[in-house]
């Protein structure tokens, strides 16, 4: 049918071209009167898409203008004879161009054609302006029937194969020129370039995060599979509305359509190569913040709830109703609230703000970057309840890396459990040689026992050479026999969750005995406990329980001997731990350990802890404060109360609301108004008179009553 068509349009074109020129340009002409230039266009287009497989190579069109044929020497000076099969010409790729990309190919090859035949035709401006794009070369015959030759084909199809080879395998000279504008970058960032095949932990900071660990559906797949965790998601997901894509979660269906909030971040400046950021509110925002406060004063969830469904990614109503959900037992809800919650702030990040350099810092003390840490402490904790622990070491890193020197939430309480859950020994020693100098990490009970149990743990894997076997086991067994003498309370609660009985030398020893935990602070019990709370199943594996056997019958034989370092430690205690930094108080309230909580002091007990800022610190900044409010029923007497509930817009503070001087004024003007309330209601209760009842003197009933 194509090859009909071809020499249909081919006789048509000659026939045109018998008439001379000046009959084509008449013919020309009225067509253009009787159509518009884009339907002309079109036409043409449809003729050269049937004319384009090489009919000037068959000898089957002759030239638009000159009523011939093409030379057979400008065919052969193409570089290819003349094809016998005319469909050999015909690929996929041109099958799949439009009209407009054929038209501008057919162009393109008609003005090579022109220019080996040397014509010198004047070109027409627009010919002329597409000719300066084609680097000069030659003139363009208006309306030429097109010719399709070897040469532009080749330069088509080269073009082609460059595309995808850039996609699928580049050049050794590119993959040099790419690698090292990497290793530029990266070197700029402070961060080790990473290839496919892996690199040395050790080359990375620290604090080094991967955004595929972020995901924890990454880590359910290593552990299921795919098919297990996806499931039938797939296709669902081709459907879904366009989400912005973000790092730290993955957008629901079931979530409301996101629109901007009134969050926004900034850049407050850059010391040392360290940026420093915070969140801020806008005017908007601030509004809902101020009712969301009066949503949580009225100690009612359902005000919370209206508050979102008007605020739908307002964060402090999503983390408060997210314990609220947690503590009614409903899991997803409160793990799906704190993703939305991480969604909303990301979507708010700043262009320059990195999840993974490990150079951004956010200040706690600014009230409006507390929700960040927060959502992702929760998260994390949601994270570790579901099986992903190493997911939750990532996000621990993350946090960890936003204040590494105040740590807010002090999440190195809890990145030691995280890290041996995970099986990520070498971080753990690592960040403890690294950090041991400056920090003193080996003072926190939490790392003095998990560091020698990561040593045993690396010193139990086959792959590695009996060397290191040999070096991991002496530094297990050193490392845990220092952190027995300086925390001998830990043994004995450990042993009991564990469920397991100490001998008799070591139960009958006054050394673990309970005399141990009653001698020390109340701060190093709040360590002590939350560490044992949180980590004790990781020792109730026998090989590990009668390695820390042998070690505490080694300790108990220092303190027999009097070993010096038993009294240095024993005077560590005394001296240390007399009352632990409000961070910690932080983390057990956000932990919700049993063991730690119990033993808080009154002073943190005593005052009220909300869930979306609990314990904020004592130097806050302050960028925008709440106004006051005209009526304070939180503050007043139950006899202001009693009134209020009869008069709703009496307000027995009112006249009390004066800055400056005139406060010692207005406490005496209270206490005034005050009496005089007293005495009118003392009057109003002496002159209010009870009837009596009648007597019942007269059982006849024939008296009146008085």
């Amino acid at each position: 049918m194509r090859a009909g068509a071809s020499r249909a349009g081919a006789v048509r074109g000659s026939d045109g071209a018998g008439g001379g020129r000046r009959g084509g340009s008449r013919r020309r002409s009225a067509a253009r009167g009787s159509m518009s230039r884009r339907a002309l266009r079109r036409l043409r287009g449809e003729q050269r898409g049937q004319e384009e497989p090489g009919l000037g190579e068959l000898g089957l069109a002759s030239g638009p203008e000159k009523g011939g044929e093409w030379p057979q020497a400008a065919v052969k000076a193409r570089g290819r004879p003349g094809v016998s099969n005319r469909f050999e010409l015909i690929t996929s790729e041109e099958l799949e161009d439009d009209l407009s990309s054929k038209e501008e190919q057919a162009d393109a090859r008609l003005k090579e054609h022109n220019v080996a035949e040397g014509s010198n035709e004047e070109p027409t401006p627009e010919e002329a302006e597409h000719n300066g794009q084609r680097d000069g070369k030659g003139a363009d015959q208006p309306d030429q029937t097109p010719v399709l030759s070897n040469k532009p084909r080749k330069k088509k199809k080269k073009r082609k194969t460059k595309k995808t080879s850039a996609g699928e395998a580049l050049e050794d000279d590119d993959l040099e020129d790419i690698d090292s504008l990497l290793e530029k970058i990266e070197d700029t960032n402070g961060l080790s370039q990473e290839s496919q095949s892996g690199i040395i932990a050790d080359s990375k900071p620290l604090l080094y995060i991967e955004h595929r660990n972020l995901n924890p559906e990454n880590e359910l797949k290593r552990y299921f599979g795919a098919r297990a965790v996806l499931g039938d998601q797939r296709p669902r997901q081709r459907q879904r509305q366009y989400v912005r894509s973000t790092w730290l979660t993955a957008p629901k269906n079931t979530w409301p359509r996101y629109s901007k909030t009134g969050i926004a971040m900034q850049l407050v400046e850059t010391r040392r190569g360290v940026q420093y950021f915070t969140f801020e509110h806008h005017r908007e925002y601030q509004q809902v913040q101020f009712k969301f406060l009066d949503a949580v004063e009225s100690m009612d969830p359902n005000n919370i709830v209206l508050l979102l469904q008007m605020n739908p990614y307002h964060v402090d109503s999503l983390l408060q109703l997210s314990d609220v959900c947690r503590m009614q037992e409903d899991q997803e809800m409160a793990r799906d609230l704190v993703e939305r919650a991480l969604y909303s702030l990301e979507c708010a990040f700043h262009p320059v703000f990195s999840l993974t350099s490990g150079s951004c810092r956010l200040d706690y003390r600014r009230p409006e970057n507390r929700a960040f840490y927060l959502a992702l402490f929760k998260h994390l904790m949601f994270l570790e309840k579901r099986g992903c622990p190493r997911t939750a070491l990532e996000f621990c890193k993350l946090i960890l890396s936003l204040d590494p020197e105040n740590d807010p939430l002090c999440v190195l309480l809890m990145i030691d459990f995280l890290s041996l859950r995970a099986r990520e020994y070498a971080f753990l020693t690592r960040m403890f040689q690294e950090w041991e100098s400056h920090r003193n990490l080996s003072q926190l009970p939490n790392f003095a026992f998990s560091v020698p149990l990561a040593y045993f743990f690396l010193s139990q894997q086959e792959e590695h050479s009996e060397l290191e076997l040999s070096h991991a086991r002496e530094r297990a067994a050193r490392l845990i026999q220092l952190a027995l003498i300086m925390f001998p309370s830990v043994l004995m609660p450990l042993l009991d969750h564990c469920s397991v009985q100490p001998d008799a030398r070591v139960a009958s020893h006054s050394f673990f005995g309970l005399n141990a935990q009653i001698s020390q602070s109340p701060a190093l019990n709040q360590l002590t406990s939350l560490y044992v709370g949180r980590t004790h199943s990781l020792w109730k594996d026998p090989a590990v329980m009668a390695w820390l056997e042998t070690n505490v019958h080694e300790v108990l034989r220092m303190v027999d001997a009097r070993d010096p370092l038993v009294e240095e430690s024993e005077h560590k205690r005394k001296m240390r731990y007399q009352s632990a930094p409000r961070n910690i108080y932080r983390h057990v309230i956000l932990s919700e350990m049993k063991e730690a909580t119990a033993a808080l002091p009154l002073e943190v007990t005593s005052q009220p802890v909300m869930g979306f800022d609990p314990l904020p610190p004592l130097d806050s900044i302050i960028s925008y404060t709440r106004p006051e409010r005209t009526n304070h029923p939180s503050n007043e007497s139950t006899l202001s109360l009693f009134f209020r509930s009869l008069l709703p817009n009496f307000n027995l503070q009112g006249d009390i609301r004066h800055d400056g001087d005139e406060e010692a004024g207005a406490g005496q003007d209270l206490n005034q108004g005050v009496n005089r309330l007293m005495a009118a209601m003392r009057d109003m209760l002496a002159n209010i008179q009870f009837q009596e009842p009648p007597r019942d003197d007269n059982p006849e009933g024939d008296g009146d009553w008085d």
